[in-house]
């Protein structure tokens, strides 16, 4: 199988266990009166670990890495905007964030630098 393949499936498990396991945890823990917000929410979250797997290898550069990251958090203000509003679409930008720097933290204690393989 195509390495680029293998690594966009892995992604998108990376996005699904991310999302399904966000969800839970805000459903049953802090139980929001906003159940479409909270899969949102949750989408968020999954696409950051998601997409910060799949831009975890050389192929790509620092400043591929950045530019994407900010696509997809455009992406996220502009759904949020247009399904809720601005201001309930801006901490779907922080949970972003939040995971993708968590992310690339956690693989600069590894000796390859990546948390891939």
């Amino acid at each position: 199988m195509h390495p680029i393949n293998m690594g966009m499936k892995k992604a998108l498990l990376y996005f699904a266990l991310g999302t399904v396991i966000s969800f839970l945890i805000n459903y049953f823990f802090y139980s929001s009166e906003n159940i479409a917000l909270d899969i949102f929410y949750a989408v968020a979250f999954g696409f950051a670990w998601g997409i910060a797997y799949y831009l975890d290898t050389p192929d790509f550069t620092l400043p591929q890495k950045l530019g994407l990251s900010f696509a997809a958090m455009a992406i996220l203000v502009l759904i949020g905007t247009l399904i809720f509003n601005l201001e309930l679409a801006i901490p779907s930008i922080l949970k972003f964030s939040t995971v993708f720097v968590a992310y690339y933290l956690i693989a600069s204690f590894r000796g390859n630098k990546s948390l891939r393989g």
